[in-house]
């Protein structure tokens, strides 16, 4: 069973007899739908709807919850959390622990031999993540493969917070988002984008026939930006683009280049979404 140790995670705890009620009033996540065994994807989001902090958020026990993030932005969160929490009954705090085990690849193996451990939701085949702690090491680099692979994208690799949607990242596709749930932070915005179904950016898999150039760079289309390249293994990668724009040039035989790289696109097999059937105009890509 692969597995990689995380060590650049940082586990933030709320609990508390209002932490469910504080954390659903601001969280993306639906939390009435959050089990005892599972780790699911959300975001913090800017009033505007934009991603200002991503984690996963399981459950810590009664009227306790925990939230994984990365490393460098934990204290930022911590301190918007606080500007949130006015008279709410919740403490708020941060663990000492630096790292998190991720085991894939075999079905519930992890469990067996370590009953903290949770299934994380962003994945449709079995991921597991632990907090128990553990002195080994593990492949890191297969980790990052398997992750691009299955085009789930993460914060800073593949994107810069403040600068993305949660359809732009499929947060709306793998449970992150619930639109069943009462108001939250940059509810409106989001609400609208998905019953309007105007969500033109889309994380998209990248491959090529050679090694993609480093994140950041532009995704074009007859020297026309369509998107932008984010973390990548080898030849494969990923990629925030106008899925529009992308279907014209598909529809259009153009060649869609990362760089000097020549690439194809394609939606990851588990999303929902498709292309839009019309494309763009020239003159409007």
């Amino acid at each position: 069973m692969p597995f990689a140790l995380l060590k650049d995670r940082a586990l933030i705890s709320v609990s508390g007899p209002d932490a469910e009620h504080f954390l659903q009033n601001i969280l993306t996540t639906d939390l009435d739908a959050l089990r005892e065994s599972e780790a699911k994807p959300g975001a913090l989001l800017t009033p505007q709807g934009k991603i200002l902090f991503d984690f996963l958020i399981s459950r810590a026990g009664e009227n306790a919850f925990r939230l994984e993030c990365r490393a460098d932005i934990s204290d930022d969160f911590i301190r918007r959390l606080m500007l949130y929490r006015l008279r709410a009954k919740v403490e708020i705090s941060k663990s000492e622990q630096a790292f998190v085990t991720i085991a894939w690849g075999t079905e519930s193996i992890a469990s067996e031999t370590d009953p903290t451990a949770l299934a994380d939701r962003r994945f449709h085949e079995s991921v597991t993540r632990s907090y128990a702690g553990t002195a080994e090491t593990g492949d890191d680099d297969a980790w990052q493969a398997f992750r691009i692979a299955h085009g789930v994208a993460e914060s800073g690799a593949d994107y810069a917070l403040g600068d993305a949607f949660p359809h732009d990242v499929l947060l709306d596709e793998m449970g992150g988002v619930g639109f069943r749930k009462g108001c939250y932070v940059g509810q409106e915005v989001v609400s609208r984008m998905q019953h309007r179904g105007t969500a033109r950016r889309r994380l998209l898999i990248v491959q090529a026939g050679l090694p993609l150039p480093a994140a950041g760079t532009e995704v074009t289309v007859e020297g026309r930006p369509v998107g932008t390249l984010g973390s990548n293994s080898g030849a494969t990668g990923l990629a925030i683009a106008r899925v529009d724009r992308v279907k014209a040039a598909l529809d259009a035989s153009q060649p869609i280049l990362a760089g000097d790289v020549p690439v194809t696109l394609a939606i990851p097999a588990w999303a929902k979404f498709s292309f839009p059937q019309e494309t763009v105009s020239a003159e409007d890509a």
